[in-house]
């Protein structure tokens, strides 16, 4: 496993598209002081959080996520499964960051893409090796209900010169 600093080096570094570099940074620390290291993780575009979540985020704002059969399921998992939902009202924490960076390193960008981790598929979003024509595929694609995954999805077309517009 990776330390923090080596995820976020490759992520930022290896990873990431040049359209995109010093504009996107990811961020995930660990507190030491607090019980089991509990910790927080975002993604910034031009230092502004676009999705940030935290370990107490995971319980204080349990009664706002959809009363459904995933609410039981993301209150019984050791970490939550990443989804609109979890991202949306910051369910996650820095060891989703870490999970998430351990996929993606470890599989195609293809499968990155199509991972249920939705914090998996940011990551391939960002990554150079999707093109042009991808993204392009990928808007005409994208499922209308995942609000975040657009919101990156236009963050990467406006930085690589791309129409927006539907």
């Amino acid at each position: 496993m990776h330390t923090w600093s080596k995820m976020r080096s490759k992520l930022e570094e290896e990873y990431l598209a040049d359209s995109l570099k010093g504009h996107i940074t990811y961020f995930a620390t660990s507190f030491n002081k607090a019980p089991d290291h509990w910790g927080r993780a975002a993604i910034l575009l031009d230092g502004k959080e676009v999705i940030e979540g935290s370990y107490c985020e995971l319980w204080s704002k349990a009664d706002k996520l959809p009363k459904d059969e995933t609410l039981n399921a993301r209150l019984t998992r050791v970490f939550p499964f990443i989804d609109e939902t979890a991202l949306k009202y910051g369910q996650f924490d820095q060891m989703c960051f870490y999970n998430a960076f351990s996929e993606f390193d470890n599989q195609s960008i293809e499968k990155s893409l199509e991972s249920d981790d939705l914090i998996v598929r940011i990551f391939a979003l960002l990554d150079k090796r999707v093109g042009k024509r991808r993204l392009l595929k990928l808007k005409e694609s994208t499922n209308d209900k995942e609000e975040i995954f657009r919101t990156f999805l236009n963050i990467r077309l406006t930085a690589e010169g791309l129409d927006v517009k539907e």
